[in-house]
């Protein structure tokens, strides 16, 4: 929490002195109470949040999002779809120049093609980037990297500036649109793994905001472990015949 205040802080700073919202008109920034936390006395902090996608968990974060009181703007490489899309959750439809300034932005494209989609937004230097992508092979059972490596590695590399975080990418469209809880009430958890602490806090603030349960997956190369959970979690639900309405979950023993 104090990274995440910290962060804030900074980002304060950045506003007040008027270049963050000169050419981003989408949305204002604010603190409020969160009156769906109940035992502490944390903040809610709101803020822009960029959804680069449109498809099913594109517009089911940018959905999501936007009920939890965040600011959203969607980008998409058809703009009519990004504006269709946009206009259905209640969020806005942006360029690549008003998407680079959000707070955060979450990267809903296929891997293949996540890359381009951050270079297409220029400088993202500092800028939390939620990665939810799995480099899928084309029938979905397996993966194309890892091991050694990671599509969430392999995008820092190539795009160096931005603070990656990988996480959600354990999460089914179905699961992300209902907004449903795992089996005995309990919340979804969305792993997330980073290298850089602040980042992590953001996309834990965002998480928690949208009803997850945050599980602190560590440094960015655990990004390994969480893309062959999605292979699972895939196989299981379309292979294995469970369906996507199924999440993992890590459980304590009895006492």
């Amino acid at each position: 929490m104090l990274e995440l205040l910290h962060y804030c802080e900074i980002r304060n700073n950045i506003f007040q002195d008027g270049r963050f919202f000169k050419a981003n008109p989408w949305g204002t920034y604010q603190s409020k109470p969160f009156a769906a936390m109940s035992s502490d006395t944390r903040k809610e902090i709101i803020m822009k949040v960029s959804v680069i996608g449109t498809g099913s968990m594109g517009r089911g974060f940018a959905a999501r999002l936007v009920k939890a009181g965040h600011s959203v703007g969607l980008m998409g490489r058809d703009a009519a779809k990004a504006a269709e899309v946009a206009k259905a959750v209640g969020a806005a439809a942006v360029g690549a120049s008003d998407a680079a300034k959000a707070d955060a932005i979450v990267l809903a494209v296929p891997y293949d093609n996540a890359v381009a989609a951050l270079k297409a937004l220029g400088d993202l230097d500092g800028v939390p980037v939620i990665d939810i992508t799995n480099p899928l092979t084309a029938d979905y059972m397996g993966l194309t990297i890892g091991h050694t490596t990671s599509a969430a590695e392999e995008i820092a590399r190539a795009v160096p500036g931005a603070l990656l975080v990988k996480g959600f990418n354990t999460v089914f469209a179905e699961v992300l649109a209902s907004g449903r809880k795992a089996e005995g009430g309990r919340d979804v958890p969305a792993f997330l793994a980073s290298d850089s602490a602040d980042a992590k806090a953001v996309a834990a603030e965002l998480a928690r905001s949208m009803g997850f349960a945050v599980v602190d997956a560590g440094g960015l190369g655990n990004a390994r472990y969480l893309e062959a959970l999605a292979g699972l979690n895939i196989y299981l639900g379309y292979g294995a015949g469970l369906g996507t309405a199924i999440t993992p979950v890590w459980l304590p023993l009895a006492a």
